[in-house]
Formats: C-alpha cells, structure tokens, sequence
C-alpha cells in the first residue's frame, strides 16, 4: 500500500517510540520497514522529519507518505564485470569486491534491495548454477560481508553444491582472511573461542555477551606486523576461521578490543587522525578515512568436490587496501602534511 496515512497519536501511546507506534497502527508493516520509511523522510511528526526512536508524548499528527509494503525480492541478471579467479564445470572462485552484497535483501530502495548484488552478476556470467539455495541465492554456498572483499565459491550444480556444503559443515575448506585491526595484538598468535548470537537491542550487530541463542565460533589469528604509526598503533594480521559465522572475525577482534579497522559498527573510529606535529602550536593535523572494512578473503584451499583435486588460491590485497597500508606507513616529512584531509585540534 503506497497512500498516504493520517494517524492521530493518542494520549495512551504516550511514551512509545514512533517506530513502536507506527508498526502497531499500520497493518502487515514490520518495525524494521517503518524504521527505513523514518529514514528516507516519508514518516512525518507534526510535519517534521523525526528519528526512529523519538519518544512521543500524545496528541501528535504523524502522516507516513511511502509505500508501506516493499517490492518483493528478486535475482535477476545483470551485466556486472566479475573477477573470476578459478572456473571449471562443477564450480567458479569469484573475487568479490568491497561494496558488493552476496545476494538480494536489505536496503531503503528496490533497486538497492535486488540489485547490484554478486548473485545479479553471475546470473549474467553462468549459463547455470546451483539451485540448493532457493530462488535468491543460486549458486550461492556461503557468503562475504557487503564491505568484506576477497575469494567466495561459487557452485555450479546442485551436486557440486551439496558436497561443498558439507565441506564447509565439517571443516574440511580452510579460509583465510588478512584484517588490519586497532591497537596492538600482545600475542604473535592466538585462538578465540567465542559463540556468537546476535544482539538483542541492535539488531544489525552480532555479539559474543548473550548466553541465550549462541553458535560455536573458532578463529585463530597470526600477527604479521605491528604498526607504530603518527595515526596511532595497528596489527596486520592473519586469520584463519574454523567456522563461518555471520561477521565472525570482526565480532571475535572487537571482543578482544581489537575491532577491525573501519568497522564501524564494532567500535573502530570512522576517521583516523594523525598525532599532532607540534606540541607548540594550533596545526593541522592529517586524516586517514577508509570506506570499508580491512578485511580481506585472502586464501581458499580445499580438495575439488567432485574430481578431488586439491585446489589453494590466492588473492592480493585489493588497491585501496594497499594504498591505505601505504599511508599508514609514510612518515612525516614536512611540516604541513599532504593526504586525505586535516582536522583541526
């Protein structure tokens, strides 16, 4: 339903939130589709914009303009460059690109929600893929992050797809990930054994705290170089994950308060800035922004799962990774440095 709705908030509602309020009133529309119609401005209180969580207090006119109920989602073909790295008849390796969601699902517009995925681009490269999946997910035998680069399998029947599942199942294909991470790791290497669950007041986030719904989780991580930097200390690091959590390296670093650098959603700072080049005086100070995440699928080894050939690929850090290192790294030369941006004290 896409007419407009007058709603009339009364005096019991009092102390609700507007996202609580409007996902009661409004038939067969989830609290988390009223939160994106209050983001994208098509809710209004009193004829003003208001968040979310707004508390309210009686009496108020809220009128919601947008389409209450969402396009279903839909895998459709779409002619999107892909990096193959390996391909045969039973099944292909992609390097998938930071940015790029696995499949079709969440997102303020249609196009954002079905388009632009992994599962889009394939269906235009392959003549066929699994179906094991359903519908949205052909092809499809485990997933990245949106903002998670690196190498991802795809199957190519059901047969291929099937046996790579239980591969996965049982441990039998190992992943490696590169993450750069805040702070400095004490330990050269180490394991953490952590269950996961998602948490109950962000629902977008996982956690480690819940003892309730919780999944075995295994990483073990191995440092590669610690950073002393005038951005501050970071660890590169290597980690090898036994099981295939959802955001599992980076719940398992924030929890050692370690998160992985650009994420965000875990603690890490949205921008890095530089220590202050003099002690004296007001400067400008250097600022380092990365727009994904440092997390990166580096390596897949595991044994073909129809021929059994052993099959171990790699994949570089993709340049803005590299470039990111890089500035990290450069020392001060001048007085007044030259990058991204400043920050003033």
């Amino acid at each position: 339903m896409s007419e407009m709705e007058s709603l009339l908030v009364p005096i019991e509602a009092a102390g609700w939130r507007l996202d609580q309020f409007l996902a009661g009133q409004l038939s067969g529309v989830s609290r988390s589709r009223v939160q994106q119609l209050v983001e994208q401005g098509d809710v209004l209180v009193e004829g003003k914009r208001e968040k979310a969580s707004l508390k309210l207090r009686g009496g108020e006119h809220v009128v919601v303009t947008g389409q209450q109920q969402v396009t279903p989602l839909e895998a459709r073909a779409e002619d999107i460059p892909l990096e193959i790295v390996y391909e045969d008849d039973d099944l292909a390796v992609v390097n998938k690109p930071a940015g790029m969601m696995v499949h079709a699902g969440s997102g303020a517009t249609d196009e954002a929600r079905s388009g632009g995925t992994l599962v889009n681009a394939l269906l235009h490269r392959f003549a066929t893929l699994s179906t094991v999946g359903g519908e949205l997910r052909p092809g499809i035998v485990h997933r990245l992050d949106k903002e998670t680069s690196g190498l991802i399998i795809i199957a190519k029947n059901d047969a291929a797809h099937e046996a790579l599942a239980e591969m996965f199942a049982s441990r039998k294909i190992t992943k490696t990930y590169v993450a750069l991470v805040q702070g400095v790791l004490p330990e050269d290497g180490a394991t953490i054994q952590a269950p996961i669950s998602r948490d109950s007041v962000r629902r977008t986030r996982m956690t480690t705290r819940r003892l309730d719904g919780t999944r075995h989780a295994v990483s073990h991580y191995r440092v590669v170089e610690r950073l002393e930097t005038r951005f501050g200390a970071f660890t590169l690091t290597r980690v090898r994950i036994e099981t295939g959590r959802t955001h599992q390296i980076r719940v398992h670093m924030a929890s050692i308060s370690h998160p992985v650098v650009g994420d965000t959603l875990y603690g890490a700072p949205a921008k890095i800035i530089a220590l202050p080049l003099s002690t004296t005086r007001k400067a400008a100070r250097e600022v380092l922004k990365l727009e994904r995440n440092f997390l990166h699928s580096s390596e897949l080894e595991f044994s073909h799962p129809i021929t059994g050939k052993e099959i171990r690929l790699t994949s570089p850090l993709p340049r803005e990774l590299d470039e990111f290192l890089a500035r990290l790294r450069t020392p001060v030369t001048e007085e007044r440095p030259v990058g991204s941006g400043r920050a003033e004290d």
